[in-house]
């Protein structure tokens, strides 16, 4: 039996096999053919894309803040994905879902997992295996503080190994800076650039680190000549984009940390926050939240993929699984 955690996420799928480690990551997109519905291309080749193809084709996300909105088209990607992965043999699998995910919504997932093979189907939500998977110690007397920034859906929650004790998933992600970034780069150089630019613009110069003044050349198209035009676009640019998210989740993260009891406040105050998600590597992100939340803030070195590995520590581990799958 070939035994997987899959993060089976807005922008990226992870997925991690007992005995390898992490072997795919790539986007959960599929370009379609209007007229007959029939799926070209798959993940990453579907995704380079995007902005790309003619009016007879679409790129589709099938997954949206976290969410499964188009299980025909989910069903054959993840297919596509196991098949890259585990050729032969029955397949068993963790599902990594946002914090406090609805029945209906694991329904959804289950019906896209017996679609794509997968024989036996588990769940167990993000901030448990976001801590496993950067070796934070659980156990049922200590409490965790963890926030994952994903690109569609944000959890926040305090647990520890006896359950949770307050959370929170939020659809605000690296995707809404994203489109803000896209109207603000409109708005201030009368450029019009596109979903995928806005991304890797915000991945190279994105900050919060006060008076940052990285800066990079974007590409676009004129708003008003239509043709190419490219603009010098620095850090402060696109700040007001990511501050205005980031304030959000601090927003929430207070709620959560105002609904616990005294003696698990005063433990999560001592044990800090524990950060993970792509967006977690923003410069200046630590700080500013260790500022506004006045707590430490801990970062694993690769905060993208924490939550993929914890799922496989509880996946190979049955007494562990046991306790966290829901």
């Amino acid at each position: 039996m070939v035994k997987l955690a899959i993060d089976f996420g807005t922008a990226v799928t992870k997925i991690y096999r007992l005995g390898s480690g992490i072997v795919l990551a790539e986007a959960t997109c599929v370009t379609v053919e209007k007229e007959t519905g029939e799926i070209r291309a798959y993940g990453n080749e579907a995704k380079r894309l995007l902005g790309k193809t003619a009016d007879a084709t679409d790129v589709c996300f099938p997954v949206y803040e976290g969410e499964i909105v188009a299980e025909k088209l989910a069903g054959p990607l993840l297919e596509y994905f196991i098949r890259k992965i585990a050729k032969t043999g029955g397949v068993e699998a963790l599902f990594c879902v946002p914090c406090g995910c609805r029945e209906e919504s694991r329904e959804k997932i289950y019906t896209v997992a017996k679609m794509a093979g997968i024989s036996r189907v588990y769940f167990a939500e993000t901030p448990f295996l976001s801590a496993l998977g950067q070796d934070v110690p659980l156990s049922d007397s200590n409490p965790v503080f963890a926030i994952d920034i994903g690109a569609g859906v944000t959890s926040i929650a305090a647990f520890s190994l006896d359950g949770m004790i307050a959370g929170v998933s939020m659809n605000v992600g690296g995707n809404n800076m994203d489109v803000h970034i896209i109207d603000q780069i409109a708005e201030k150089f009368a450029v019009k650039i596109g979903s995928l630019t806005s991304e890797k613009l915000k991945i190279a110069i994105g900050s919060l680190i006060p008076d940052d003044n990285q800066g990079t050349y974007v590409r676009g198209r004129d708003i008003g000549t239509g043709r190419p035009r490219s603009v010098p676009v620095h850090s402060s640019d696109i700040e007001f984009p990511i501050r205005v998210y980031v304030d959000k989740i601090i927003e929430y993260a207070e709620l959560v940390l105002r609904r616990l009891p005294a003696e698990v406040s005063a433990a999560v105050g001592k044990n800090g926050l524990y950060l993970s998600g792509g967006f977690a590597s923003l410069a200046g992100l630590a700080d500013y939240l260790q500022n506004k939340l006045q707590m430490e803030v801990h970062v694993s070195g690769d905060p993208q993929t924490a939550v993929v590995l914890g799922g496989g520590r509880a996946i190979g581990n049955n007494a562990l699984l046991k306790k966290i799958m829901l």
